[in-house]
């Protein structure tokens, strides 16, 4: 058995007797630099999160303003709210690739939280992970990113964009449907392409949005905030030790 390690009492996983030891002293020394760095990735995941949310307001702002547009005059075009629909989708993208930037903070953060601070503050609860030094040390040496390109696109679909295409797409069938002249479906025509084939249009994209959003998936990043489990009113143990991906 690896020096510093126990066996908890029922055989299960094991205890590192060294994890925490002096992180809470008051004298400067490695526990003082281990607080640094945890200040560090909780600053750059902070840094990252108001990019985030500096994404969302340009699109809930051109959102705003495509809607007061296109219903201030009977005589504005209906599509105008589809080229919103395009410019949203575009902010969607690159809030998703902020996303994955903004997780491998978050990850490290968590990382951090559940191998150092929680066995720290409790010294007799066993480890997740036993190799956790040398994968956190790996990350360090070569970061990587920990989620996919379309699991980031749910998770924004799911928090904020969804809802906003289903504004913008409402808006758009109240607009062709109670505020044109000419009856459905002849009023949803853009140019040569008819109106039956842009609603076939709009109707398949926002489907497929919301299948990229809620198909079950194993969601891999380390939120802490993404169990359901949260919102109940729980009176047992919590989740097993280990399981760090959530499945829904």
């Amino acid at each position: 058995m690896p020096e510093g390690r126990s066996e908890t009492p029922d055989d299960g996983p094991a205890v590192d007797e060294h994890v925490g030891r002096g992180l809470l002293d008051v004298d400067m020394g490695p526990s003082s630099a281990m607080a640094h760095l945890y200040r560090g990735e909780i600053h750059r995941m902070k840094l990252w999160r108001e990019r985030l949310d500096r994404t969302t307001n340009w699109a809930v702002i051109l959102m705003a303003a495509v809607l007061t547009w296109a219903f201030s005059q009977p005589s504005h075009p209906h599509y105008i709210l589809l080229l919103g629909n395009a410019a949203v989708g575009l902010f969607l993208s690159i809030e998703a690739r902020r996303y994955r930037a903004y997780d491998v903070w978050r990850s490290r953060v968590r990382y951090l939280q559940e191998h150092v601070w929680a066995p720290g503050l409790d010294p007799d609860s066993p480890l997740r992970d036993e190799d956790w030094r040398s994968e956190l040390a790996e990350d360090y040496r070569n970061p990587t990113l920990k989620i996919s390109f379309e699991e980031a696109l749910a998770h924004r679909l799911r928090r904020v964009y969804l809802p906003l295409f289903a504004v913008q797409n409402g808006a758009w069938l109240l607009r062709v449907t109670a505020f044109s002249a000419d009856p459905w479906p002849e009023s949803a025509a853009v140019g040569m392409i008819s109106g039956v084939a842009v609603t076939a249009i709009v109707v398949s994209l926002f489907a497929a949005a919301a299948v990229i959003a809620y198909r079950p998936r194993t969601w891999h990043t380390r939120g802490e905030l993404l169990s359901e489990e949260l919102r109940e009113n729980r009176t047992g143990s919590g989740p097993t030790a280990g399981e760090d991906e959530r499945r829904i």
